[in-house]
């Protein structure tokens, strides 16, 4: 009797272990069912909305014993948590604001894709579309720039492959929660000359009076013009010299409290592409949870790179390499795969299609043939919950208002290699309103295109390894 009540043991551990923690990650069959806290979840949506002076220095990372050189860690803070006056919480009309970027990013995106992945431009100083809505940022890292360092919030964007910053003296600068940076106070700045290599890389460069000009404008209307320079940043306790900058001195749009953007792309021009052998080509992220006190974390080097991970090979599109495109075969609701045949998920020859990870957009798109089995399969398996109207980008949605815990099937996505990642219900069942409405959180692709979304990675950590080719998740959870 002691071997099979051994065995009882380790079974149930197992299974209360599974429905605790944030995500699960498998290489065999995963679990079909999931009780969600509805009144937990609901309540979370009063999470106090800090202005962000209130604790601003709170980002730095304190380590008394350092950080070895080519790793450092910083904070990640969703945009809802950034401020600039103090204003009353209202989750509907948050909601609806996030969802409007989204659109514009998701429409952005693809046509920067479909364009082969270049800023379509008759001469420099027209307008520039290039596809990413960087503008609507959802997640923002705080790093010191310049020499002394000035601390300034960054707008993270996984799909983009330029660093810049807004910059004294502004001919138009949008409001941000930190002084603008003036070049003039840093010793580390030096500008970039027309014939530099730098200017040859930055794509629709520009010159005037011998100095090096960009020029961006995103999906949403935003845009940011002004100089490349080098200057030194601060990530943490680290400072990383020579890196190429935007200085922007006129800029518009979308950027809430951030200073500017920091691109995390595939391209040489990334802040990885530009740190290359000093990390590796090596970062790792887990993005905050809505609705939660907690952080999420940004980290650089090889170091950081996860044992346990279920490591996916990602996949070179050479019309758009700044994107991070993974391998999925197929998605599960249940534990069961969804008809759908593989093909749909795939780069065509012209380079339209395939799935790519983002950051920046909030919902997981699909094409619509993917998307209609799946949420089929999803409403097939939730019958006997009560329906709700459609809200904004999503068709399924179900009145929860008075319930405690609802039983769901999980959601999978059967990654390549047969690797299957189980998402955690908050994942795909997300509070559109504080009266009980929620949505299962996924949306057709306008495109043959895939993206995986912020919402999707929530609580996950995801680790790239830029040098050899792969994307890790988990096994950590954040």
């Amino acid at each position: 009797m002691f071997v099979p009540l051994q065995k009882i043991l380790i079974l149930l551990i197992v299974l209360i272990f599974s429905t605790t923690t944030n995500a699960t990650l498998s290489v065999t069959k995963n679990s079909t069912h999931e009780i969600f806290n509805v009144k937990e979840t609901i309540a979370q949506l009063d999470t106090k909305i800090h202005t962000p002076h209130e604790e601003q220095e709170n980002f730095h990372v304190n380590d008394d014993h350092g950080e070895e050189k080519g790793n450092w860690k910083l904070k990640l803070i969703h945009r809802d948590k950034l401020q600039i006056s103090r204003v009353s919480y209202n989750n509907s009309k948050f909601f609806e604001g996030r969802m409007e970027r989204d659109l514009k990013r998701v429409s952005s995106l693809i046509h920067r894709i479909s364009s082969g992945g270049r800023y379509r431009v008759n001469e420099f100083g027209s307008d520039v579309v290039s596809g990413m809505d960087q503008g609507s940022g959802e997640y923002f890292v705080r790093i010191g720039v310049g020499s002394p360092a000035r601390n300034q919030y960054m707008v993270l964007d996984s799909g983009s492959d330029i660093v810049w910053v807004q910059c004294q003296p502004c001919t138009q600068c949008y409001s941000q929660s930190d002084p603008v940076f003036d070049p003039s106070l840093s010793v580390s700045f030096t500008g970039v000359s027309c014939g530099s290599s730098v200017c040859d890389r930055v794509e629709n460069s520009g010159c005037h009076a011998g100095r090096c000009k960009y020029e961006v404008m995103y999906g949403d209307g935003s845009y940011t013009k002004g100089t490349m320079a080098i200057e030194t940043l601060t990530f943490g306790h680290t400072m990383v010299k020579n890196v190429a900058i935007g200085c922007g001195h006129s800029n518009s749009g979308m950027f809430t409290a951030a200073a500017g953007l920091l691109g995390l792309g595939g391209g040489s021009m990334s802040l990885v592409g530009q740190l290359g052998g000093q990390t590796g080509g090596a970062f790792s992220y887990c993005l905050v949870s809505r609705g939660t006190g907690s952080t999420g974390s940004l980290e650089f080097g090889r170091r950081v790179l996860p044992v346990g991970a279920a490591w996916v090979p990602l996949i070179r599109n050479p019309m758009t390499p700044s994107f991070y495109y993974i391998g999925l075969s197929g998605l599960g609701v249940g534990g069961v795969r969804v008809p759908i045949s593989e093909d749909v998920f795939k780069i065509t020859e012209l380079g339209d299609g395939g799935v790519v990870m983002d950051t920046g957009t909030a919902v997981t798109r699909l094409p619509s043939e993917a998307y209609v089995a799946f949420r089929d399969a999803f409403i097939a398996n939730t019958a006997s919950l009560p329906w709700a109207p459609a809200v904004s980008i999503f068709d399924t949605c179900y009145d929860l208002d008075g319930f405690v815990t609802v039983r769901v099937p999980t959601i999978s996505f059967f990654l390549s290699g047969g690797q299957i990642l189980t998402l955690p219900a908050r994942n795909f069942l997300i509070p559109v309103n504080d009266k009980g409405t929620f949505c299962f959180a996924f949306a057709p692709s306008p495109s043959g295109l895939s993206i995986i979304g912020n919402i999707q990675q929530e609580g996950i950590q995801i680790s790239f390894d830029g040098a050899n080719g792969f994307v890790g998740f988990g096994p950590n959870i954040c």
